[in-house]
C-alpha cells in the first residue's frame, strides 16, 4: 500500500516504532508497539503519543495535529514492516476508546480494497469474530499478513 506516511525508526526486533507527527500543533513524537499477548502467535498493537523521557505511550491523548490520515498510514506502514519480520502472527487492534476503534474501522473501510490484498482482517462484534465488513461497529480487529 502506497500512502503518504512519516519516516519511522525501529529497534532491532521491529516491535517498537517511533515517528514524529508534524502539524498545526508542532512536532509530536508517536510510538507504535507490538507486544506479545498470552495467546500464542498473537501480538497487540499499541499506539499513541510518546510520554516524554520514557518509552511509554499515552493512548488517550487527543493530539489534533491535523495529520490524522498520514498518522494512520504510518501505523499501517509499521504493520507491513512488522509482519514482514514476524511472519504468520496475528495482530490484535483495539482503540483505547470506542471512538478510536470506530476511527480504525473507518480507516480500514476507506482503504479496504487495498488492505485486503495483503491482509486477512477479522472483526470482533460482541463475542464473535467474523470476516471484516464495512459499516459494522466492531469492538476490535485482528489482522494477519497473507
Amino acid at each position: 500500500m502506497h500512502l503518504a506516511h512519516y519516516e519511522i525508526k525501529s529497534e532491532g526486533t521491529y516491535t517498537v516504532f517511533e515517528f514524529t507527527s508534524t502539524g498545526i500543533k508542532g512536532e509530536i513524537t508517536k510510538l507504535i508497539i507490538f507486544s506479545k499477548t498470552n495467546k500464542r502467535g498473537v501480538y497487540n498493537l499499541a499506539f499513541g503519543d510518546k510520554i516524554k523521557k520514557s518509552d511509554e505511550i499515552d493512548d488517550l491523548i487527543i493530539s489534533n495535529n491535523g495529520d490524522g490520515l498520514k498518522v494512520l498510514a504510518t501505523v499501517v506502514f509499521a504493520l507491513y514492516i512488522f509482519t514482514e519480520k514476524h511472519k504468520n502472527c496475528w495482530i490484535y487492534i483495539e482503540g483505547s476508546t470506542k471512538a478510536r476503534t470506530r476511527l480504525y474501522r473507518m480507516g480500514i473501510s476507506k482503504y479496504f480494497a487495498l488492505v485486503k490484498l495483503d491482509f486477512f482482517i477479522m472483526g470482533l462484534y460482541g463475542e464473535d469474530w467474523s470476516e471484516f465488513e464495512k459499516y459494522i461497529n466492531y469492538d476490535a480487529f485482528i489482522v494477519r499478513r497473507k
